[in-house]
């Protein structure tokens, strides 16, 4: 018999998920929208440690009085707190105690075709951040959101007609607009922390050049560079569009750039020896970048400079 550890699932519909979870059937094949409360609590003793999900999950907790079991970490989850995941991801199971409420909102991207924001939805990196990354919100960004839940909640419990998934479909869209803003604010107000972490990828950048890393490594990637700061790739980029306006490969390639600019002006080195060291495979692709970077290229730069 299969341990809880061992236990991975894939739910392709949002009944599957209601049936694992001893949920009764979501109101709408499609979307479904739970409140967990004092009197409806979140039983979760027979869920999947891990899963995955053919559609987008957004859990929203109301009020909160320790840390919470996601995945098999735990974090402190503030009242307010909203995490987003979207289709094929590998997430957690949230595991509840008893003085914790959420709403918990699923939907299958086929709920959005027709809809303007079937597209949109991709745009927020928001769905790829990863579980301590949540969005925690500010008391009037709770009300704001809790508004909204509500909303839809009513137009799912009440009677569908031809305007419901209009109606719902605007409430989701206001949703992860506000979503949007409210994170832009909260890069905002953790600034000295995200200027911490601006610093931390500066030295980790400057160490990877400087002691030639590329040379075995390659060209350093986005993924490498978030997984050193113990943060998702997304969660790193939108972070550094906050600080600099660049995002994470945008920064990465300003640094290999500059340290390219070093080589050029202080040593003999040939631009396909540069290239080498800076982990080109081919010194075409660097002089290109180079040139796309700075309007000239690596030759032009040097005479320039000199």
């Amino acid at each position: 018999m299969k341990t809880k550890k061992e236990n991975l699932v894939r739910f392709r519909s949002i009944s599957e998920s209601h049936e694992a979870f001893g949920l009764p059937k979501p109101q709408h094949p499609l979307i479904s929208l739970v409140h967990f409360h004092e009197g409806n609590l979140f039983n979760t003793d027979m869920a999947p440690i891990y899963d995955v999900l053919d559609f987008y999950k957004i859990t929203f907790i109301t009020k909160n009085s320790g840390k919470l079991k996601y995945g098999q970490d735990y974090y402190d989850f503030n009242e307010g707190s909203m995490l987003f995941t979207a289709p094929n991801q590998l997430v957690g199971t949230t595991e509840y105690n008893s003085k914790t409420y959420a709403y918990l909102l699923l939907i299958h991207p086929d709920f959005l075709q027709g809809y303007p924001v079937a597209k949109g939805v991709k745009g927020y990196g928001y769905f790829s951040y990863s579980v301590n990354e949540a969005l925690h919100l500010s008391e009037s960004e709770r009300e704001t959101m809790l508004s909204l839940f509500e909303i839809m909640l009513q137009e799912l419990d009440s009677r569908v007609d031809e305007f419901s998934q209009d109606v719902i479909i605007a409430q989701i869209e206001l949703l992860l607009r506000y979503a949007n803003r409210f994170y832009k604010r909260q890069f905002v107000t953790r600034k000295v922390v995200n200027n911490n972490l601006l610093q931390k990828a500066e030295a980790i950048l400057d160490d990877y050049f400087n002691n030639q890393r590329s040379l075995t490594n390659g060209v350093p990637t986005v993924q490498f560079l978030a997984e050193r700061l113990n943060v998702s790739s997304g969660y790193l980029s939108d972070m550094l569009r906050s600080l600099i306006g660049l995002n994470t490969q945008q920064y990465i390639h300003l640094k290999l750039i500059d340290k390219a600019k070093e080589k050029l002006s202080t040593t003999q080195l040939t631009v396909n020896e540069i290239a080498y060291e800076l982990g080109f495979e081919h010194a075409q692709s660097f002089s290109k970048l180079f040139k796309t970077k700075t309007d000239l290229t690596p030759l032009a730069f040097r005479k320039s400079f000199n």
